[in-house]
């Protein structure tokens, strides 16, 4: 189906027409999410090219985040997923990254791509990189002191979730994400691809194993306030579906809006209005929106929009957007963070958002150690 609107046609139509209307004080929590990848788009990409992408993102990005702040006072924060199967060990090029990580302009979790993967396999794989990651300390931590991760799957297919059975191959994925301490899954959308969930659209819900089947994530339930969190049950954030009228195929077709930040469609204004008006949020507290955004922040192409102003222009709008409108607030989040808030509202809380930024999972133990 043409951009997969078998899958997100209906539950998109569901949550516009059941979404309630937010009345007050708003708080947006926006996190971008970057499927960072220095090897990209394959790994015959050289290491030195590699290093010139790492280098451009330390030199350029703490310049742009230092000069805008949210109503918390904080920077906008850069999620880096970055990839588990990175050709080249990864320890090549993380230590490479801790520099805006110490500083506290981004956070580090797990990106992984493979194919025809078994759940051993799998396993091995997150719990060898978890580990490395936490040995770096990168990773945040849980109550217990044990460390955990956001994750997003690469080439989307989730669960075993393509029609073909390429680029995953585990079904009870999972299962063996929540045993080796993933927090939080940050996949979707994943338009036009059709592993997009085909019962959720513009939403926050809890999936879990359905043994012996793909495509568990289609099935779930809403996180809402009072809900109690089940152990089998991994929570899926999604980032924002939309119409663009305003962006418009032959000058009539409304294009579709996924929250890709993208040379082809660079962040705006415009765009941002977009992400809050679809109200992401956890069922019965509407006035936490959450925007999840994506990026590949390596490709050159997209570089040019994030680095070189559109991401700035865009980050600026939304600073001077609370400034302007004082029931509007921003909250320029981690994907962590980001959870540690949705956590926060399904316990009820309706303070300042901000407040809770880290309520389950801590920071990284190297943030803790440099902040004392």
């Amino acid at each position: 189906m043409i951009k997969a609107i078998d899958k997100w046609g209906y539950p998109f139509l569901k949550n516009i027409l059941t979404k309630p209307s937010p009345k007050g004080e708003i708080h947006v929590m926006i996190a971008l999410c970057d499927h960072f990848e220095p090897l990209s788009p394959n790994a015959s990409k050289s290491i030195k090219q590699g290093e010139e992408r790492v280098q451009r993102w330390l030199d350029q990005w703490p310049t742009i985040a230092s000069g805008i702040k949210d109503s918390d006072g904080c920077e906008p924060k850069h999620t880096i997923f970055y990839p588990a199967e990175e050709a080249e060990r990864p320890d090549h090029f993380i230590p490479k990254i801790k520099p805006i990580v110490d500083s506290g302009y981004a956070e580090v979790e797990i990106h992984l791509h493979h194919d025809n993967d078994t759940a051993d396999g799998l396993t091995a794989t997150l719990e060898g990189f978890r580990d490395y990651l936490s040995q770096e300390q990168l990773l945040g931590l849980d109550e217990q002191g044990n460390a955990k991760y956001g994750f997003i799957h690469g080439n989307w297919a989730l669960c075993n979730s393509r029609p073909d059975g390429r680029h995953c191959g585990v079904n009870e994925e999972i299962e063996i994400l929540l045993k080796t301490g993933c927090y939080a899954d940050f996949t979707f959308p994943s338009l036009p691809s059709p592993t997009q969930p085909k019962n959720f659209c513009n939403n926050i819900y809890f999936a879990k194993n359905i043994p012996g089947r793909p495509r568990s994530h289609d099935h779930g339930r809403l996180a809402k306030v009072g809900i109690e969190t089940r152990p089998e049950e991994l929570l899926l954030f999604q980032g924002p579906v939309a119409l663009n009228w305003s962006w418009r195929k032959w000058g009539v077709i409304p294009r579709i809006e996924h929250a890709d930040l993208c040379g082809t469609n660079p962040p705006s204004p415009q765009r941002a209005d977009l992400w809050i008006r679809k109200g992401i949020h956890v069922a019965r507290n509407p006035n936490w929106i959450f925007v999840k955004l994506h990026t590949h922040g390596c490709l050159e192409s997209n570089m040019k929009a994030l680095l070189n102003g559109k991401w700035e222009e865009t980050l600026t709008y939304l600073q001077n957007l609370q400034e302007e409108n004082p029931e509007v607030s921003i909250h320029f989040v981690s994907a962590r963070e980001m959870y540690n808030i949705s956590q926060a509202a399904i316990y009820g809380h309706k303070d300042n958002p901000g407040n809770h930024r880290d309520f389950k999972i801590s920071k990284p133990l190297l943030h803790n150690r440099l902040e004392k």
